[in-house]
Parts: C-alpha cells; sequence; structure tokens
C-alpha cells in the first residue's frame, strides 16, 4: 500500500494529461437488477428505451455478457476489482468490502483521470440492520479478525446522512475522488441524496410516510406508488448529479471517469408520476409459467409449495413466486422505472454534447444483475442462476467507431476493469483476474471466453435450503452447468437446443458425459480462485 500510494503522488506531481484517444474520458452507466432482454435494441416489443437503443445503434452490444455474480454487492466489487467474490472478500450481500482491496478506479486516478461516483456503489452495507443467522448475535473471531473494527465502518451506513451537514467522504473512496451517494432503492434511498431531499422538500416527511400513498389497484409485491414527484425521485436526482457534474467541468482538462450508478429498476416496484401508468399490465405476457419447467429443481418446488400454501418471502429481498397478475403488474411497473432512467441517459448524453465531451468520451451501459421477471413464476433473484438474472445489458460504445455491432462473444462483469484499462493502455494490477475484451471490440477478434464462472453465497438459509446456498455455475456457448455444495443434484442445460433452461439434464444418461466433462472444467476453474498478490519478492 505504501508504494502505491507514492506512485499516485509520483504521478500527480507530473500533471494530469488532457484526454486523447488512446486516452479518452469514459462515462460507465450501471443500472441495478435490470435483465439484458429488457431494452428495445435487445428486441423487447414494449418496454422504450430510444436513448439506450441510440448507445446500440453507436457501439457494440454484447448479447451474452454475463455477471460475475448475480446479487449487488458481489458483482459490483467484481466490477471494481477484477476479481471473484472467493478472492477480493465481499463474498454475499451484507460483507464488508475491505479498504485493502486495490480497484481500477485506483490505477486511473493514480494516472491523472478525475474519478466521480455519482448513485449507488454498494460496496458498503447500507441498511444498518444487523445480518442474520449470527451465533448468539456475535461475530467469529476469525471474521474480526480480517476485518478489524476500524476496517468495518461503512460509509454507505443510514447514520452517516442524519446530519443537514453534507456527509464528506474520505479523498478518495475507492480511488473516486468525487462522491455523490445513493443508498438504499426505490423512492425512501438514502445516501447523500435522503439529505438532499430533506433540504429541498419540507414536506419529506409526509412523502414518506406510507399513509399517504397514491392510490391503486396493483397486487403484486411491494407495488408502491410513490406521492414523490418525478423532479425529486432518485433516478432523476442522479440524473441531474451527473449533468451537474459535466457542466462544471469547463476549464478542466484533465481525462475524466464518472460511473453514474441508478438504483432503479430494483424492486419496490414504484416510478413516479407519468411513468407508474406509462406501461398496463395487459400489455405483458406470462411465457415462461412454473408449468413450463419440466422437472423443477427442488428450490422452485419450495417456492411453488410456499406460494401454495399462501406463504411469504423470508426478506423483501428474497425470491418468490407469484401469480400471473402481480408477475403482468411487476413487468408494467419495472418498465416504467426502465423507462425513466432511459429519458436520463438522454440527458446525461446530452450533456456531453453540449459541453464538447462527447466525441472523446467513452460510453458504456450495463447493469448489476437481472430479475426472473415472471421466469418460471418467479420474481426478483437468489440461488438459481437462470439466464434471467445471470445476463445483463452491456454496452460499449466508444469515438474510435461510433458503428453499431452486436457481439456474441462471451464476456462478464470481471474483465470490465481490465477492458478499461487495456482500453487507456493502463496495466493491470496483481491479482485481477479479468481479461481484457478490447480485441472484441476493435473487431479482431469475435470471441473472447469460452466459459464464465458465476459464483453466489447466501448469508442465510432460504428457498428450502438447509444451509446458506454456495452455488458455482459455468456458462458456455451452449451449456449451463450449476453445482450447489453439499447436494446431490445439480443443473445441466443445453441452450443451444433449450434457451429457456426449461429442461434440467443433471439426470440424463444421455448427457453423462457432458457433465463429466463440464466437471472437470469447472473444477480447473476453481482451482484457480487464489488471490495471485502480492507476488513474491524474494526467493524462500
Amino acid at each position: 500500500a505504501v508504494i502505491f500510494v507514492a506512485t499516485i503522488k509520483k504521478i500527480r506531481r507530473k500533471g494530469s494529461p488532457m484526454p486523447t484517444p488512446d486516452r479518452p474520458n469514459f462515462l460507465f452507466i450501471m443500472t441495478d437488477q435490470h435483465r439484458a432482454d429488457w431494452l428495445g435494441c435487445a428486441g423487447h416489443p414494449i418496454v422504450k428505451t430510444r436513448h439506450i437503443d441510440a448507445l446500440a445503434a453507436t457501439g457494440t452490444r454484447f448479447k451474452n455478457f454475463q455477471v460475475t455474480s448475480p446479487v449487488c454487492m458481489p458483482n459490483r466489487a467484481s466490477f471494481m476489482t477484477g476479481r471473484y467474490p472467493s478472492v477480493h472478500g465481499l463474498r454475499h450481500n451484507g460483507c464488508w468490502f475491505s479498504a485493502d482491496n486495490v480497484c481500477f478506479t485506483d490505477v486511473l486516478h493514480a494516472a491523472g483521470y478525475d474519478t466521480s461516483l455519482i448513485g449507488k456503489s454498494h460496496l458498503h452495507p447500507f441498511t444498518g440492520t444487523p445480518a442474520m443467522g449470527l451465533e448468539d448475535g456475535k461475530e467469529r473471531l476469525i471474521r474480526d479478525a480480517r476485518f478489524p473494527e476500524s476496517d468495518r465502518h461503512s460509509l454507505e451506513d443510514p447514520s452517516n446522512y442524519q446530519s443537514d451537514d453534507w456527509f464528506e467522504f474520505p479523498e478518495r473512496y475507492f480511488g473516486f475522488r468525487h462522491v455523490d451517494m445513493v443508498t438504499g432503492h426505490g423512492d425512501r434511498a438514502g445516501g447523500h441524496y435522503r439529505q438532499w431531499f430533506r433540504a429541498n422538500r419540507q414536506d419529506w416527511r409526509a412523502l414518506h410516510d406510507p399513509a399517504n400513498e397514491l392510490p391503486h389497484n396493483y397486487s403484486a409485491p411491494q407495488a408502491y406508488r410513490t406521492p414523490i414527484p418525478e423532479e425529486f425521485y432518485p433516478t432523476r436526482y442522479v440524473g441531474d448529479r451527473a449533468v451537474e457534474w459535466l457542466n462544471d467541468r469547463e476549464g478542466n482538462n484533465d481525462p475524466f471517469f464518472t460511473y453514474v450508478s441508478f438504483p432503479d429498476p430494483h424492486h419496490p416496484f414504484n416510478p413516479p408520476g407519468k411513468y407508474w401508468d406509462m406501461y398496463h399490465p395487459d400489455q405483458f405476457d406470462v411465457p415462461l409459467p412454473y408449468e413450463s419447467h419440466e422437472n423443477p429443481t427442488p428450490p422452485m418446488r419450495w417456492m411453488n409449495a410456499q406460494f401454495e400454501q399462501g406463504g411469504g418471502q423470508l426478506t423483501l429481498q428474497t425470491a418468490m413466486r407469484c401469480d400471473e397478475q402481480q408477475l403482468r403488474e411487476a413487468m408494467a411497473l419495472t418498465a416504467g422505472m426502465i423507462t425513466m432512467i432511459d429519458d436520463e441517459v438522454g440527458r446525461i448524453v446530452q450533456a456531453l454534447k453540449d459541453n464538447g465531451l462527447y466525441d472523446n468520451t467513452v460510453i458504456c451501459f450495463n447493469a448489476d444483475h437481472g430479475d426472473y421477471l415472471g421466469d418460471y413464476s418467479m420474481l426478483l433473484k437468489g440461488a438459481l442462476p437462470f439466464q434471467s438474472i445471470t445476463r445483463v445489458p452491456m454496452i460499449w460504445s466508444d469515438p474510435a467507431s461510433r458503428e453499431g455491432h452486436e457481439s456474441d462473444a462471451l464476456a462478464a462483469t470481471i474483465d470490465l476493469s481490465a477492458t478499461i484499462l487495456d482500453r487507456v493502455g493502463l496495466t493491470p494490477y496483481y491479482g485481477m483476474q479479468g481479461e481484457s475484451f478490447l480485441p472484441v471490440l476493435k473487431g479482431q477478434s469475435d470471441t473472447h471466453r469460452d466459459i464464465v464462472l458465476t459464483e453466489y453465497n447466501d448469508g442465510i438459509a432460504r428457498l428450502g435450503f438447509e444451509r446458506p446456498a454456495r452455488v458455482r455455475s459455468i456458462v458456455s456457448d451452449r451449456w449451463r452447468f450449476t453445482i450447489y455444495q453439499g447436494l446431490e443434484w445439480g443443473e445441466l442445460y443445453d441452450l443451444e437446443a433449450d434457451p429457456n433452461e426449461s429442461r434440467n439434464l443433471w439426470e440424463s444418461a444421455e448427457h453423462a458425459t457432458v457433465r463429466a466433462d463440464l466437471s472437470l472444467k469447472m473444477n480447473h476453474l476453481l482451482a484457480g480462485q487464489m488471490d495471485e498478490s502480492p507476488v513474491a519478492v524474494n526467493l524462500a
């Protein structure tokens, strides 16, 4: 760490270079819980995303981009580090992201980039709620040893934003020089947004009071018609702050990397104003009801039994089965949230153009994970790594070539940091496990990875699992192979013959050789799950 800080100071003393074609600006936009197929450019027949579609028309849209973990915190940490959750330590939601982690934004900052984070980070817990399942409410000593009290203060904790005084972040927060934080989801998001909301709406308590929910007839879980106007909703806040940050760059010639992260379309389902009824449930179908799966896995059967018995969720984040009307409603409201995000994307890109920045800015659009959103009658996300939650949008619009292109190359979240550093000619740090897909972007290759590995770790036992699920899954162009630690059953799907993953071939004698081959490939990948940093500096 001492060496790294010294390197930063040395580079900064030389002065910051202006953006050039070889060292462009970056606008990286991320959404939360957004399926790959819920964009107009991806073929969705209903949802309107003309501004995001315009990005796809001027860049490369990856049709098979996979997350490294299908839940928020681990995957976002893998984006920042280029490392798997089992290596960077943020294994499941609610864990701490150690300050010892090096992020690609540290490297950009050291090289003279002006770095900013606007919106959702979720590298620290942001609920203030103690974890479930701890023995007598106490953590084990081994965890205390790895994460001492000094390293466990969450900068995203609600307690930091109770004051009217703006909460100031450290000089560099994982490589970001400027932070405008939004925590949580929905109309009652926290962080700097909450401080701003309180300062700008004297009636903020009334707007946050559930008793003042606007009338509606929706029955979908967590469908809530917020009284908060569009101009005060978190999505607009993130868009406004991003536009403001770009407008304030007049006279600043440093290249920049700005990470604009929207908390939507993550549940609760509460698009504000016109976006609530922009779409109607009757516009949507549920093409994959529970009955369309030929041999549901034990967690699917457990969710179905809970549904038939009228059971609820263990937590608000837990996947569940819903009826068809509830799913249609959730789809309509999700579409409203996505279109609101799309409108903000249009404003931000226009700000780039208005400030003369567009012609030297790489624009990326991505999501941290998807949502079952009706597949097999399920809602939200969880341990079952269907493509609905593991495949996400990824668009890379580069000033080197503003031409529309679709790529079938298999790539993943873990590859993003390596690609960004490669694009600006900076060397990755030790321990980075991602691989640059820049050759695909340059048209030098049609392929990237043969296999993508995803990790899922749960913090509590749910969905019928007797202990917190530990899931490892690999995806190739043809197969999806998944194991559940300690359990005899797993999943094997032929994605060519069965793109909807509706027939589990795990017990198929005809596919025993395929299963064995994929098991061996997974073992080789798992054998590489070791931190390669720090490197040896002396012979033993």
